[in-house]
């Protein structure tokens, strides 16, 4: 007689273990293909709208105008979130220092308060763009050990099945095993998909991270220019 080996009638006969095993990698591929595209997504943004907001800033407009334009046209970007709190930072000191002495900023504790800022705000974004990824790791480097988890399960169920009926012919062996095999095979699905996000992710992370140093740096150039002391 020949036997249904079809993936889903696999799945539908397969053990209790098995289909939890399933289940479980079908719920983190899923999850992970959400993070994904919503990764993709912010990280395209991100990119365009540091594109744009570098552009403005070395256009040689003025920081005030720059500052005031952040919320309507780059809401909650990194690299402008960067600059609004460096630069809020370096007004709030100007000010202070405006009232204890006009047109004197003591330039030490003026470019300390405006580079914590900048480190402050750096860790704030980097922390945000990061978000999930340690999951599409954890992802990515355990679904295959959950899918083997369910292949042996299937295999030693298949093989106590096989001793119970003494029928060792390979019709009687195939639906076990590769009711088994499925579990191996939905684990590399959700285990690759998510390696691979993870990997060019992290290289985008690295970059944008890379990128915003650079900013703050220039921009913590910039204002030191401006502190007299």
């Amino acid at each position: 007689m020949s036997q249904d080996l079809s993936i889903v009638h696999l799945i539908l006969h397969a053990g209790l273990i098995v289909q939890g095993v399933l289940v479980l990698l079908i719920l983190l591929s899923l999850m992970s293909w959400a993070i994904i595209f919503n990764k993709w997504r912010f990280y395209r943004k991100t990119r365009r709208e540091a594109e744009a907001f570098s552009q403005a800033f070395w256009s040689g407009s003025d920081m005030d105008t720059i500052l005031a334009g952040i919320p309507q046209q780059y809401p909650d970007s990194p690299l402008p979130n960067i600059f609004q709190a460096g630069y809020r930072e370096f007004m709030r000191t100007r000010r202070e220092a405006g009232q204890s002495a006009v047109g004197k900023i003591i330039a030490g504790n003026g470019i300390d308060g405006v580079r914590r800022a900048l480190d402050a705000a750096f860790s704030r974004e980097i922390e945000k763009l990061s978000r999930h990824l340690p999951f599409l790791a954890t992802v990515g480097s355990t679904a295959p050990f959950i899918g083997l988890f369910g292949t042996v399960w299937g295999i030693v169920n298949a093989f106590q099945g096989i001793a119970l009926s003494k029928n060792t012919s390979l019709i009687a062996v195939a639906p076990g095993i590769a009711e088994a095999l499925v579990a191996t095979a939905f684990g590399l699905i959700a285990a690759i998909p998510a390696v691979v996000a993870y990997n060019k992710f992290s290289a985008d992370l690295k970059r944008t991270g890379a990128n915003m140093e650079q900013f703050g740096s220039e921009f913590l150039n910039i204002v030191s220019r401006h502190l007299k002391g």
